[in-house]
């Protein structure tokens, strides 16, 4: 089957979100531009990364450049607080990222690939614009200003902090009616 590469450059808006209830929820990267929407499923753990490797990478690019670079300084504030646009269709579910720094064009890149169906590790994502190979899993790649990255990093911990509250023995979730903690020898909390 033909490889799909959903290509954005600036996409108007590029956004982690959820469906479902805390403890349930399915986790979305979706970009939108030109008449199009794109939405990626992904892992919890891989939106926590993406956001924390976004910020080191852009305060790295901004040491390095001695603040030459239009790169926003990180801020607490979220401004992007609207829901995911619907209809949540899943494109494809994320097995690796890969994020980079566009110096030319002073541009982060964020590519998704989907898990190959020949390699399950993954040799993993090429960052730059070439389709070297039309046959392969299909790839979400995004290249977004200083600022919109920032912003996505932002919302992306927001949506990961907002998740079902920690258990403060044993660091675990709690469901609504508590659980089994491992610190309190089975007693539940």
């Amino acid at each position: 089957m033909p490889r799909q590469v959903f290509f954005y450059d600036p996409p108007e808006r590029f956004v982690a979100g959820t469906v479902g209830e805390p403890g349930s929820r399915t986790f979305f990267l979706q970009a939108r531009g030109a008449g199009r929407i794109t939405s990626v499923a992904l892992e919890k753990q891989q939106v926590a990364l993406l956001a924390e490797q976004i910020d080191k990478l852009l305060d790295e690019v901004l040491r390095v450049t001695g603040g030459d670079v239009p790169v926003p300084p990180p801020v607490d504030a979220v401004d992007d607080l609207d829901p995911l646009e619907g209809p949540i269709e899943e494109d494809f579910r994320v097995g690796t990222l890969a994020l980079g720094w566009d110096p030319s064009a002073e541009r982060l890149v964020i590519v998704a690939q989907a898990p190959g169906e020949d390699d399950p590790e993954g040799t993993g994502p090429a960052l730059d614009d070439e389709e070297d190979n039309p046959e392969g899993p299909d790839v979400l790649r995004v290249r977004l200003t200083g600022e919109m990255a920032r912003a996505f990093a932002r919302r992306a911990q927001s949506v990961v902090s907002a998740g079902r509250p920690s258990c403060p023995f044993c660091g675990l979730p709690l469901d609504p009616a508590g659980h089994i903690c491992p610190r309190a020898n089975g007693y539940r909390r």
